[in-house]
């Protein structure tokens, strides 16, 4: 049996990203991060796959699907679910929705006409809210793929929105 070409690609991938980490139990985050960085984000072929290629008992080297799912399901830099070009994160800790976050959570909301976790219809966009990004000085904080923008008004999302093609 041939594999599709689809599958054919997320093999090739696995097999770079395990290439470059290795099999040991804590390469498992970077060879699933390479793999979202990659495709977009992790799907099930790859999860699959990675454990295919992983576990072998023989070497004491041991992945299980769940464990890998779980790993994909709990850190917010992974997805199982495709997402858009950019991510949008904001946080939703107390220190940012206490200096307006609402607002601003509100606003991307209704500016991109999403809900937690959804991708516009023409993929350009995925918003999502995280645990605190760490930088509560200077909230509300949002991040947009690896650019973080602190101290964000509503009035200032438009401009920020317009720095992505």
């Amino acid at each position: 049996m041939v594999a599709s070409p689809v599958e054919s690609e997320v093999k090739e991938v696995v097999q770079q990203a395990i290439e470059k980490h290795g099999k040991s139990p804590d390469a498992l985050i970077p060879v699933l991060s390479e793999i979202n960085r990659a495709l977009g984000y992790v799907p099930a072929e790859a999860i699959r796959e990675v454990k295919r290629q992983i576990h072998n008992p023989a070497e004491r080297t041991f992945a299980a699907e769940s464990q890998l799912y779980g790993l994909v399901s709990f850190y917010d830099m992974l997805s199982t679910q495709p997402r858009g070009r950019h991510v949008i994160k904001f946080c939703e800790n107390a220190p940012c929705h206490v200096v307006g976050g609402k607002a601003i959570w509100d606003a991307l909301r209704e500016t991109l006409q999403l809900k937690n976790g959804e991708t516009t219809p023409d993929k350009k966009w995925t918003l999502v809210t995280t645990s605190c990004i760490g930088l509560c000085s200077v909230g509300p904080v949002l991040l947009v793929d690896d650019d973080m923008y602190g101290n964000v008004t509503v009035e200032q999302i438009p401009d920020i929105l317009e720095r992505y093609e």
